[in-house]
């Protein structure tokens, strides 16, 4: 008797230590550790924004309580917000899953010099970074009450709190207004790895004439009657009290801390459950809080059977485990179910019945990964980096020899590493070393990605320069030069004295040497080899057999300003007799009489003397230029500063912005619209898209035989004028309407990376290949009426990353996807064809033009 008592006791005891252990994975009441905004924990490249309104409002600078000596110490975005327009976000990216309890705010003060603020805001987050939930509170409402001005610290509950890697902060006015935020995060880290749970959404239950509802209502992921890709009540932190009528949460309908189900509804006795983690574990157990409130038909499960999946199948022996019936206590409790140390990236439930109802209001895993990824987490894990292991109450507690068996594996990991690293180094070098006069193939050059590493080289830097430079940027360049390499910065490479254009005739340049036609920010040239030759000298030579002549100032009428960049600026002009001034018919339907609307690019009168010699040369291209899908070049004023080129003006704006207002006619709207409804109601069909693609080809065509290579083909550098006429032109990167376009190296140079090829962003090729490549970004731009930038769901360095995916060729690339109403064959056989990896194999602009006009045949 006395052994059996003393079994019954050791048995209670060990429950009783496992009901201990058996809490939520996290506390919400405890999780409130700031999450390194403020602290600096969170690195400046982890923080973005959709825009911003100076360098010393950049997103870098959105730190809760930071004041910058040098700035404002807060973001800003760049534009006024408008009424609900949620186009402006502060982004946090957390590096790995958070728990997040609470969120902060601040406004900008500079020091009495500001006083911005978000009244309001909205919050959105990501656990992958594709899949954006709104944030809403327990009764729906969306938006957050923010800053009363711009000094306090706000500090605002998450109910419920969120578990996500990427947070984006989004501020709401009322009107049209300047904000600026700063901005803290508050929480630990979601140790259990969980990225989402499919289950049957929950049921009503009757009791006694109330209405019981058992749904999950915090649930964020797609709800239907199954809740799939999301995560709810059952990961939310807080367990339902005994009684299921009751709740936590004051005001809240009975039933609303648990989901729950009917056996009714499940023939086969049981129900399912899905849970999905980040990456492959090696799990120990699962906890699963459950009512026991037997009296009202509702019972926690007779047997749990898991089955494991670490690839597409499911592994063929689950396991299987059956409770204690407690038919004493109607307590709600933990329920542990061992999971035998099985390895899998998805675990598969299923939860039999063991009464009417089953209910559950929480669900943790604890696998043998969740202490491994702590100890490597790069920023602070959930709590002040001076709080002791025990005081931490997020922190898992293991008084065995886990953690030396994982110091050990660590380590061993950490030497291998280094080896490797060593060998790879030296392997580098060794390539270093080469001669770079040897032509090397595409597919025998090694590149890699890296961050903070000296990048891009040569690129961007100038030729004659005395001395070396170095940038950092996502990649390192760590291959001898081709042969063919040419420097992304340079308008002409090896033209000495720009000799190629000579009186009427116009010389095509060999590939390697190929002239970059209307390099929107003005680049510094390789010098002549004199370097005594004055600006004056330089601009007599090079309009001494040129037809463009020079306009008179006086005739010029400024109307407004259309970009800026580095170097110059973009006015819409009106010219007075330009008509009668260039002795000639343009494609213009305008009286003589009434001036002209031109476009007038302007250099700045301090800009130096290789701005100036580009400005010139570029004057000179593009006098050559002469196709009706090219804009034209007019005349000059260079006889004084600053100098000017005068180019057609085109009534539409640029193709992006027009396309950005127009939706795409739908079949059953073909024929039922005349062509004025149509322009009223801004629809467009898909044979005018095409139509539009058709003389972006034609005019690249026509650059290609010249053997010019464009640099930056997209919507934004094509004019639109009367009846949907296109012509390519050259301004978009001098316009901050398109700055989110382009990739910056440290203040040193742009690239629309999201335009370029990869051998263009890797090896610094620019080619009519790599033209063609832009082409067909610029053709799914088309198709798509320009709604989402390319590669929307990729950050920047994302891009730069599926570059090198294309270079390595193992199938891991990500292409654009095709278009909505696109037919096969033009997505197939053009688009993807302008996407291939090998330059050779892509079509010419030739082949291009001729098979867009066989499909609108």
């Amino acid at each position: 008797m006395e052994v059996t008592e003393v079994h019954w006791i050791s048995r209670r005891v060990v429950f009783m230590l496992l009901a201990v252990t058996a809490q939520a994975q996290v506390n919400p009441e405890t999780c409130r550790y700031p999450l390194g905004m403020s602290g600096g924990q969170i690195q400046d490249e982890d923080i973005s924004a959709s825009s911003q309104w100076s360098e010393s409002t950049a997103a870098r600078f959105g730190r809760l309580d930071l004041d910058n000596g040098d700035g404002d110490g807060a973001w800003c975005p760049d534009i006024m917000s408008e009424p609900d327009a949620l186009k402006e976000y502060l982004q946090v990216d957390l590096r790995s899953l958070h728990f997040i309890t609470l969120v902060g705010t601040q406004g900008r003060h500079a020091d009495g010099m500001g006083n911005e603020f978000a009244q309001r805001y909205r919050i959105k987050y990501s656990r992958d970074g594709s899949s954006w939930v709104g944030w809403h509170d327990r009764k729906g409402g969306q938006v957050i009450e923010g800053n009363k001005n711009a000094y306090d610290v706000v500090l605002k509950d998450l109910e419920p709190p969120i578990i996500a890697r990427y947070v984006r902060f989004m501020p709401v006015t009322d009107h049209s207004m300047t904000v600026c935020m700063r901005v803290e995060l508050y929480g630990c880290e979601w140790l259990d790895g969980l990225m989402s749970y499919s289950l049957p959404d929950g049921h009503l239950m009757i009791y006694r004439g109330l209405d019981v509802y058992f749904n999950d209502s915090v649930y964020d992921g797609a709800v239907a009657e199954r809740l799939t890709k999301g995560l709810g009540q059952l990961t939310d932190g807080t367990a339902g009290l005994d009684d299921f009528l009751h709740s936590h949460v004051y005001g809240m309908w009975a039933g609303y801390d648990y989901v729950g189900w009917s056996n009714k509804s499940f023939p086969k006795g049981y129900v399912e459950m899905i849970f999905e983690f980040d990456h492959v574990r090696n799990f120990t157990s699962m906890k699963v809080h459950c009512s026991n409130m037997f009296s009202r038909g509702v019972r926690m499960f007779k047997q749990a059977s898991c089955y494991f999946r670490s690839g597409s199948d499911w592994e063929a022996d689950p396991v299987t485990f059956r409770p204690n019936v407690d038919r004493e206590s109607q307590t709600a409790r933990f329920v542990i179910v061992p999971l035998g140390d099985r390895t899998a990236s998805v675990i598969k439930c299923r939860f039999h019945f063991g009464d009417l109802w089953m209910l559950f209001s929480e669900v943790a895993f604890q696998s043998g990964s969740t202490v491994y990824n702590t100890s490597l987490s790069p920023h602070m894990q959930g709590a002040p980096r001076n709080t002791p292991p025990g005081d931490d109450p997020t922190h898992k507690v293991d008084d065995s020899n886990t953690r030396i068996l994982i110091g050990c594996l660590v380590a061993i990991i950490a030497i291998l590493l280094t080896i490797i690293v060593i060998i790879l180094w030296r392997q580098v070098w060794q390539k270093m070393l080469e001669k770079a006069s040897r032509r090397l193939l595409d597919d025998e050059l090694t590149a890699r990605l890296a961050v903070q590493t000296r990048a891009f080289a040569s690129l961007h830097s100038s030729l004659s320069s005395d001395t070396d430079s170095s940038s950092n940027s996502t990649y390192e360049r760590i291959f001898p030069l081709c042969a063919d390499y040419q420097e992304p910065s340079r308008l002409i490479r090896k033209l000495p004295e720009f000799a190629q254009f000579t009186g009427q005739t116009l010389v095509s340049c060999a590939s390697d040497s190929a002239p970059h036609y209307a390099a929107a920010d003005i680049i510094s040239l390789q010098e002549s080899s004199d370097g005594g030759a004055s600006v004056t000298a330089a601009s007599m030579n090079l309009f001494a057999d040129s037809s463009m002549r020079e306009f008179p100032r006086d005739k010029l009428s400024f109307k407004e300003k259309l970009g800026e960049g580095q170097f110059g600026e973009v006015h819409l002009c009106e010219a007075e007799d330009m008509l009668d001034f260039l002795e000639e018919e343009l494609s213009v339907e305008q009286n003589r009489e009434s001036p002209l609307l031109v476009a007038v690019k302007m250099l700045r009168e301090d800009a130096n003397k290789n701005a100036r010699n580009d400005f010139l040369k570029e004057i000179r291209i593009m006098s050559r230029l002469r196709d009706p899908n090219i804009v034209r070049l007019l005349a000059v004023c260079v006889d004084t500063d600053p100098l000017c080129m005068i180019t057609e003006y085109m009534e539409n704006g640029d193709l992006n912005q027009f396309l950005c207002s127009l939706r795409l006619k739908e079949a059953f709207e073909e024929e039922k619209m005349n062509v004025e409804e149509k322009e009223q109601k801004g629809i467009v069909s898909f044979s005018t898209l095409i139509s539009m693609a058709v003389q972006i080809a034609s005019g690249m065509k026509y650059l290609s035989s010249l053997n010019f290579v464009h640099r930056d083909l997209a919507t934004r550098n094509c004019l639109v004028g009367k009846n949907c006429t296109i012509k390519i032109a050259d301004f978009g990167m001098s316009r901050n309407l398109y700055r989110g376009d382009y990739y910056r190296i440290q203040g040193r140079a742009v690239l629309p990376i999201r335009w370029m090829s990869w051998e263009s962003i890797l090896l610094g090729k620019f080619t009519m290949a790599s033209d063609v490549w832009a082409f067909g970004v610029t053709m799914w731009e088309i198709l798509t009426l320009c709604k989402d930038q390319p590669y929307s769901h990729l950050s920047d360095e994302q891009v730069i990353e599926n570059t090198g995916e294309f270079f390595r060729d193992q199938g891991k690339q990500v292409y654009l996807p095709k278009p909505h109403r696109c037919p096969d064959r033009l997505y197939n056989d053009l688009m993807l064809s302008c996407w291939r990896r090998n330059a050779k194999q892509r079509p010419s602009f030739q082949e291009i033009h001729t098979q867009l006009m066989d499909s609108l045949a």
